[in-house]
């Protein structure tokens, strides 16, 4: 098929997705005319209109343009939706999202930013680090970055910075030419089976970084992979380094708060270091993901200056511990998180930041095979909460599975302190709330809730 760049009119089934969109928008940057479906009408297909793409929100063959020269979907359409059969049996080029993104990342020099955590913020500080150095990247997101209000920069450099997602394997269509690898916990069990395919989907992402390219792990993942294929790496003049608290090429030491900004001291085993690095986010993972941003920067030209000015100054991500209220006497912050691990970092954070103060969680489970194969560690993380509002599952792609609910994890729950609500009951449930710090958690339709959840705090129950 054409390269990307010769389509001139393009259609994307599932545009209002995160990732679809970020694609959207690169395409209606080149000038292609944009057209897509969604099946709900959101602020970020608001947003795609207003930019000039055309959208509309029934699934009907009827409302596709003519003359439509590619087809980009997302794994998230069903495989009976009218109108990708449609496309199919009229014999379109239709292609997934990750096909376009490996197609973009062959026709540049692409940073990949892989892990079960951390890919949104690391690759979006990585772009915003790199931008601000003088390097013009283009940056596909996995959210609105506050400093950019939108999920793709655009750049006329070689440089592209791509979020290596692995789900449905999607990292494996990737060549990039810098890659790093933040975590490797099991998710997405549903695809992969067990937690060894996880581990092996990783390894062979590693396998696609390009000849004389650079792969960046964190330490502790390093077991993972064979002195055989650590080797064959090498073998290839591919760069392999670590990060981590110790035992690494790249070490992060002396975390510290000061007036309620995280810094850290960033050591390369090369002599090449900074200390008293300010960072403008909360959490030890943060710092991490920072860690990633700053090595890249430097492997990239950028100077110590512009390192510390672009980190100190980057106003993050929406949905990523984004605070929609800062009051004397009240927090509320909104986060992404959808897995233990990061229930946990955002939990820690707010505790860091927030000492002494009661912390409640609202948590909405992201599908019912995460619910499934996590409900122990959720039930661990959200203990870690004052109090725990728990809502019904939100199911995404899937359909429901037998014996699978709330209930699981609710059950499981060792703090007293809890409460087990539904989409229409939250609001109520909240009106009995007295807590210093709220957390809206998961990845669902969660988000619909953070206006009215501001409105309320605002202006009075």
């Amino acid at each position: 098929m054409k390269s990307l760049n010769d389509i001139r009119k393009v259609y994307f089934l599932g545009i209002g997705g995160i990732g679809m969109s970020a694609i959207a928008r690169y395409c209606l940057a080149k000038g292609m005319e944009v057209y897509g479906y969604d099946r709900t009408r959101t602020v970020l297909t608001e947003a795609l209109e207003s930019e000039g793409m055309k959208i509309h929100y029934t699934e009907s063959p009827e409302l596709i343009p003519s003359g439509i020269e590619l087809v980009i979907y997302t794994p998230a359409v069903p495989a009976d939706h009218k109108e990708l059969i449609y496309f199919r049996e009229h014999r379109y080029t239709v292609i997934k999202r990750s096909e376009a993104l490996g197609m973009l990342s062959a026709e540049s020099k692409s940073i990949a930013i892989a892990g079960t955590h951390g890919k949104t913020t690391t690759s979006t500080l990585t772009a915003h680090v790199l931008k601000q150095g003088g390097i013009d990247i283009s940056a596909f997101l996995g959210g609105i970055a506050v400093d950019y209000h939108s999920n793709y920069l655009t750049g006329r450099s070689e440089w592209m910075v791509l979020e290596a997602d692995e789900y449905d394997r999607s990292f494996l269509r990737l060549s990039p030419y810098f890659a790093a690898i933040l975590s490797m916990d099991p998710d997405h069990l549903d695809i992969y089976g067990d937690s060894n395919q996880v581990y092996e989907g990783y390894r062979e992402f590693a396998s696609k970084v390009r000849d004389g390219g650079y792969l960046l792990l964190k330490s502790d993942l390093i077991r993972y992979f064979s002195e055989q294929e650590l080797a064959d790496l090498t073998a290839r003049g591919i760069t392999v380094k670590t990060f981590g608290y110790s035992d690494a090429d790249i070490l992060i030491a002396d975390i510290r708060v000061e007036q309620g900004k995280y810094v850290f001291d960033y050591l390369q085993s090369d002599g090449k270091s900074l200390a008293g690095v300010v960072l403008n986010l909360p959490g030890r993972h943060n710092v991490e993901n920072a860690t990633v941003a700053i090595n890249i920067a430097l492997r990239c030209g950028v100077s110590e200056e512009n390192i510390r000015k672009a980190l100190a100054e980057f106003r993050g991500i929406q949905r990523r511990f984004e605070k929609i209220i800062e009051a004397p006497d009240f927090v509320y912050i909104d986060d992404y998180a959808h897995h233990p691990t990061e229930l946990k970092a955002a939990i820690d954070a707010a505790r860091t930041l927030y000492p002494g103060k009661k912390v409640t969680g609202i948590f909405q489970p992201h599908l019912y095979t995460r619910t499934r194969d996590f409900a122990d560690g959720f039930a661990k993380a959200l203990n870690r909460l004052d109090e725990i509002i728990l809502m019904d599952i939100y199911p995404a792609r899937e359909l429901p599975i037998e014996g699978v609910n709330s209930e699981m994890i609710f059950e499981k729950l060792k703090n007293k302190n809890k409460k087990l609500v539904s989409k229409a009951t939250l609001m109520d449930a909240l009106k009995e709330i007295k807590t210093d710090v709220l957390l809206t958690l998961g990845a669902g339709d969660i988000d619909t809730f953070v206006p009215k959840i501001k409105e309320k705090w605002t202006n009075g129950w």
